[in-house]
């Protein structure tokens, strides 16, 4: 039996869910959307495979390197809000094409970043900028493919689509090995084929968007982006000021301060960038909640695993692909029987039954990671990737599919907002654990050693090129470091992984809160006024 859930209480649904846009074929439409993102998932594991490679060249310094992955996550986290919003004013189609166009031009400068003391600030800047325009091209892509298929149907698009999502970034890391024997700047130069193929397939998809005249409450734009960008800012530069600086403390406190205020703002602007009332859905906030704790490991345990396999295994970059493929393995297959059991059981089970296996996966994982070999691991990882696929897609397409009185654009913006700010705040986070970590018990090995416990923290610092920081150490005593260098680092991620493991924890009681049920098509939710049932 059908009855009214929470969100689908008022008379009227999501206004802007016929206007997401419509398609001559809705497969076409979804294979032009994955096509369009696929460079923005692509990119969130291939750099950080080339990571070392850049910072060896470049001369990057340690939070320099960091702040490459950083600001690309962070700028997406900042303009999901804004880039949902536009896709609704000026139109899904516009806002793609806009996405595609940005990130191939960002992606063409960051390959061509020049040698020397501009290195770093150009490479950071065009990461941001690729970002945003990542920020523009999802929510659009997302609102599309959402529009085209009906409800019943849609968990099941939407595991294809983050399921092809999630091939594509495994792939990252493969192509990111070999393209970095060649060169570090053609992982970027491979997004403007991948940017011409989108573009063609975007415009033969016959997208028809309807935008809407509203006004855009660019004040709110500001200020959460202010609010993002200096907590997480501060959280980041904490393993440089410390903790008890005055400025880490001013950055968090003031960043958390702006996202407080956008929230007293936003609830009194007529036209408001993000509909705060929303949230009150409780199945809406603990989709939200999934989302964040979730994201706070998703996303950042390809930057640390990544090092993790160069530092510790010695792995090569083409090497280091190959362990993080090892992650989709379990993610891919998962990521279809979660959108399977969303379209027939609603998103509570696959929720809460990924939170179960992905804090078993990353804690096990943990437990096995100093055995510093893949075959020991393997099956920790699989689950872990198992975990995070079950749970994934049903949470953001249950998000999508419980919106009142908002577009699809504009939902899709607040969920990958919370999505990738999560993880901008677990890459912050984590990584202060494990320098704090590394940098501790590096010292007490190189004392033990004999040598300077000052020393540590050179062989910290450039932990992803240990054998040009041992060029002056005595050969006795180079292969003891190296071995020292592999074992601590390896505690450190440790660590890192207990960490997620946690917020893992966090993401089973946000699934146990969501109330259960599906919503159905009783309705037609792509008309305007039609209002989303739940069936419980």
């Amino acid at each position: 039996m059908a009855t009214a859930s929470p969100a689908s209480s008022p008379a009227t649904g999501p206004p802007g869910a016929a206007q997401g846009g419509t398609s001559r074929s809705k497969y076409v439409a979804l294979t032009a959307m994955m096509f369009a993102v696929a460079m923005t998932f692509i990119d969130q594991t291939i750099v950080a495979i080339a990571a070392p490679n850049i910072q060896s060249e470049l001369g990057l310094s340690s939070s320099g390197v960091t702040w490459v992955v950083n600001s690309y996550l962070l700028a997406l986290a900042a303009g999901f809000a804004l880039g949902g919003r536009l896709t609704d004013v000026v139109g899904s189609r516009r806002i793609v094409i806009v996405g595609i166009l940005g990130f191939a031009v960002s992606s063409t400068l960051c390959g061509l970043t020049p040698r020397g003391s501009l290195a770093e600030a150009w490479m950071i800047t065009f990461r941001a900028t690729q970002g945003l325009s990542a920020a523009l091209m999802i929510p659009a892509a997302l609102a599309v493919v959402v529009a085209a298929f009906p409800v019943n149907e849609r968990g099941k698009a939407l595991a294809i689509f983050f399921g092809v999502s999630g091939g594509l970034t495994a792939i990252g890391p493969i192509a990111g090995g070999y393209l970095t024997q060649w060169t570090w700047r053609a992982i970027f130069w491979i997004n403007v084929p991948v940017a011409v193929a989108a573009l063609v397939l975007t415009l033969a998809a016959g997208i028809v968007s309807v935008p809407r005249r509203e006004r855009i409450d660019w004040r709110g734009a500001a200020v959460i982006a202010v609010g993002m960008g200096l907590s997480v800012f501060g959280l980041e530069q904490a393993r440089t000021w410390g903790w008890g600086s005055v400025l880490t403390w001013l950055c968090i406190v003031g960043g958390l301060v702006a996202l407080g205020l956008f929230v007293v703002l936003e609830r009194r602007t007529a036209v408001p960038l993000i509909k705060i009332g929303i949230f009150r859905d409780r199945a809406f906030l603990a989709d939200n909640l999934v989302l964040f704790f979730s994201m706070i490991a998703f996303v950042p345990v390809f930057f640390f695993a990544s090092v993790y396999s160069q530092v510790s295994l010695g792995y090569g970059a083409s090497q280091a692909g190959l362990y993080l493929l090892v992650f989709f393995a379990g993610f891919a297959p998962a990521a279809q029987v979660g959108g399977r059991i969303l379209d027939t059981r609603g998103a509570r089970p696959s929720m809460i039954a990924g939170a179960v296996l992905a804090t078993a996966g990353f804690l096990t994982w943990a437990w096995t990671i100093t055995d510093l070999s893949l075959g020991a691991q393997w099956w920790c990882i699989v689950l872990a990737g198992a975990g995070i696929g079950l749970l994934l897609g049903p949470a953001s397409t249950d998000a999508t599919n419980r919106a009142v009185d908002a577009s699809y654009g504009e939902v899709t913006g607040i969920t990958q907002t919370v999505r990738n700010y999560a993880s901008a705040l677990g890459l912050a986070v984590l990584g202060t654990v494990l320098g704090s970590v590394f940098a501790d018990r590096l010292g007490a090995s190189l004392s033990g050693l004999g040598l300077p416990p000052g020393a540590a923290a050179g062989l910290a610092s450039s932990s992803s090129d240990a054998g040009s920081a041992l060029a002056g150490v005595p050969p006795q005593l180079r292969e003891q470091i190296q071995t020292a260098v592999a074992t601590d680092f390896a505690i450190g991620i440790r660590y890192v992984l207990i960490g997620m493991a946690a917020a893992l924890v966090v993401t089973l009681l946000a699934a146990l809160l969501h109330p259960g049920g599906r919503v159905t098509e009783i309705a037609a939710l792509d008309e305007p006024s039609a209002t989303p049932p739940a069936e419980r």
